[in-house]
């Protein structure tokens, strides 16, 4: 039982020196990181084309009230 129990423990510490070893190995063979994203300007053009677009839509759910309503205020 004891012989057994001795067994067990030399392995255990043998699979915990070799888990903490493996791994920087495995690692640095690794793929390389991915590349810096690159930003051409389409997506600022297409985000401002956006804001601008939202804030016609604004302005024109505000005026289409004055156009609807019996008073004349222009």
């Amino acid at each position: 039982m004891a012989l057994s129990r001795f067994f067990i423990g030399i392995l255990l510490a043998v699979f915990a020196i070799v888990s903490n070893v493996v791994p920087p190995s495995a690692r640095a063979q690794s793929m390389a990181p991915a590349p810096a994203p690159v930003s051409d300007g389409t997506s600022i053009d297409q985000g401002i084309a956006c804001v601008l677009m939202l804030a016609a839509l604004v302005v024109t759910y505000l005026i289409h009230p004055l156009d609807a309503s019996s008073y004349n205020f222009f």
